[in-house]
This record gives C-alpha cells, structure tokens and sequence, in this order.
C-alpha cells in the first residue's frame, strides 16, 4: 500500500507540472488569437495542475477524508466551463475565426502532453478511488478535447468561421461537467464505504 501511494504520488507530481507548463503555453497562445476552445483548454490544464496536486496531498488519507476531497475535485473539474461559458457569452454574437493554423498546431502540443499524462495515471486510475480517477478521467477528457479542436482548427482554415472555436469550447465544458458527475459518484461510494461499520475483531 505505502509503494502504490508513493508511485501514485510521483505520478500525480509529474502530471501536476506537464499540465502546469503547458497551461501557460495555452493561455498565452488562446489570448493571442482570441479562441475560446484554446482558452477552455488552457483553464482545463490549470484545473488538472491543480486535481494532481491534492492527490500528492491527500493519497493515504482515510476514506472519508479521500470522498471529502473527492468531493472538492468534482467542483474544481466545474472551474473550467464556468469560465468557458462566460467567454462564449462574450463573443456568441459575432464569434471571431481565431488563427486556425495557430490554433491547430497548439492543440496537437497539448494533445502530446495529455496523452502522455494518461498514461502515466493508467496504471493508478483504480487505486485511491475518487481522486486517481479524477486526474486520470481529467488527462483523457482533455486529449478527446485536444482532437475536437485540431478538427475545429481544420474547419476553420477552410470556412474563416468562428462557430467552429465556440462549439468546441462549449463541447468542452459538457465533457466537464460529466467527469465532474463521475468523481462525485466516485465519491459518494468511498464515503459510504466508509460510514460502513467494522465487521473485524477487536
């Protein structure tokens, strides 16, 4: 048990600073070209930073306090389509066709990072219930996201139409939501598991 929390912890770290390094790229890049795809991706990586670095925390922890923060990444997977929504909100009116070359060549790079953060969290996504399975329903949401917004970006190369970005961003923001409804069930589970009483001996 102490090997499989130490593996899942280092997991976690290495996961935690690719999607750290990567937000900042994405951020930068979702600004400049104005893509509300990008930059729902962007919020997602810092979301997921952030999802690893509690398990670094909190792996080891009873049930009831694993459910507890279970619990709290299922609001924080939220985080990223509040944000989505409110800067589709802001350009649904005349959505802007972002750079699409830009905007595809950006989503492949964080198509690598996410597929390479799968697989590193594969081996643990069953064990520390909740949380391993939020990081890794996060990674691999994130890369079937990293492949709408290539094909959004292919799209708009040949359309010069905003409509594609927005779509996708707001795709996104669904795929969120039910990762969310997941870990929280997730959670549920490990909470009344461990509300169960003690069948062992004294």
């Amino acid at each position: 048990m102490i090997n499989t929390a130490r593996s899942l912890r280092r997991a976690a770290l290495a996961v935690a600073l690719l999607n750290l390094a990567y937000f900042g790229v994405e951020f930068v890049v979702a600004l400049h070209i104005g893509s509300v795809s990008l930059f729902a991706d962007s919020i997602d990586f810092l979301e997921d930073a952030t999802i690893n670095l509690l398990i670094v925390l909190a792996v080891g922890w009873s049930l009831r306090k694993r459910s507890a923060m279970g619990m709290l990444l299922a609001a924080a997977i939220l985080v990223p389509g509040v944000a989505t929504l409110w800067t589709a909100w802001q350009k649904f009116m005349a959505p802007a066709a972002p750079a699409p070359v830009v905007l595809s060549a950006t989503a492949l790079g964080a198509l690598v990072v996410n597929l390479a953060c799968a697989y590193i969290l594969a081996r643990h996504r069953h064990g520390a219930g909740s949380l391993s399975k939020a990081a890794f329903l996060s990674a691999r949401n994130d890369a079937f996201a990293n492949v709408a917004i290539i094909g959004a970006g292919l799209v708009t190369l040949y359309t010069r139409n905003g409509w594609p970005d927005l779509i996708v961003g707001l795709a996104i923001t669904a795929m969120n939501a039910d990762a969310a409804r997941e870990v929280f069930q997730a959670a549920l589970r490990e909470r009344r598991a461990g509300e169960r009483p003690s069948t062992g001996q004294p």
